[in-house]
């Protein structure tokens, strides 16, 4: 993912109300949601280059995401798929906090990158681009290539439009997929300098990224009720910013503590 929004412990009915968007190259081939026939407990896309994931929740509700930190200064020839780290925890029994713990030991390895990993009602973030693990308070927050609640354009401008929709008694998802599809520039002056040259960073900057043969190539929806009801809904685009097809589950986990 290059784009993460989300409410969590803010609803009364909702632990997680979760909207993203993934950013990505459209050559490289990828599998839309669905329950892996390897792991049938994740329910995630999946990356056919690295085999690893973006976004994904299981059944037991442990869920994970993903974002790339922009450096491209810090390239490294050999480094390993950054998707892995999603899929293995959300293949895994070890708890959100040690699982970061364990990354930080191995996150040198990887290009920059930003983890999200929860489980019920509890999550947990690490970048390798800060030393810092921590807890996530309850709050809206927002991610992108940067660290937790850096306040880029479209972070400051996600959290201004979703606030109020996910603050609804009942979430207008129409609503919120229409946030992420959202394609305005920010003004050249708030645009930030992460050293790829202004014209991508007016290319990159809107919620909804549209290139030739880089952008948005789904976006997604992820609520977690208290009760144990999971919706995932993702939305999948061309190159041409024409959505070709949705994929919706919902199931239901019981005996929450």
């Amino acid at each position: 993912m290059c784009l993460i929004l989300f409410s969590f412990n803010e609803h009364p009915d909702y632990t997680l109300i979760l909207a993203a968007n993934r950013d990505e190259y459209f050559s490289r081939p990828a599998k839309p949601l669905e329950f892996w026939e390897d792991e049938p407990s994740v329910l995630a896309g999946k990356d056919l280059v690295g085999g690893g994931t973006w976004l994904g929740v299981t059944r037991s509700i442990r869920f994970a995401a993903i974002t790339n930190f922009r450096d491209p200064y810090e390239l490294k020839n050999d480094s390993p798929t950054r998707g892995k780290l999603v899929r293995n925890f959300l293949c895994s029994q070890v708890s959100p906090e040690e699982y970061v713990k364990q990354i930080q030991d191995t996150g040198h390895k990887y290009h920059g990158f930003n983890l999200l990993v929860g489980e019920r009602d509890q999550i947990w973030y690490y970048s390798n681009r800060s030393s810092t693990i921590f807890h996530v308070p309850k709050g809206f927050h927002g991610l992108s290539n940067h660290l937790l609640n850096t306040p880029w354009p479209k972070i400051t401008t996600g959290k201004a439009k979703l606030i109020p929709i996910f603050s609804q008694t009942k979430i207008d998802i129409e609503a919120a997929f229409q946030v992420l599809g959202d394609c305005s520039n920010p003004p050249p002056e708030h645009l930030p300098d992460t050293g790829v040259g202004p014209e991508w960073e007016r290319i990159l900057a809107p919620l909804f990224i549209h290139s030739a043969f880089y952008g948005t190539r789904c976006s997604s929806l992820l609520t977690i009720k208290r009760t144990g009801e999971v919706l995932f809904i993702e939305r999948t685009f061309s190159s041409k910013k024409k959505m070709l097809f949705e994929k919706k589950f919902a199931f239901f986990t019981a005996n929450l503590v």
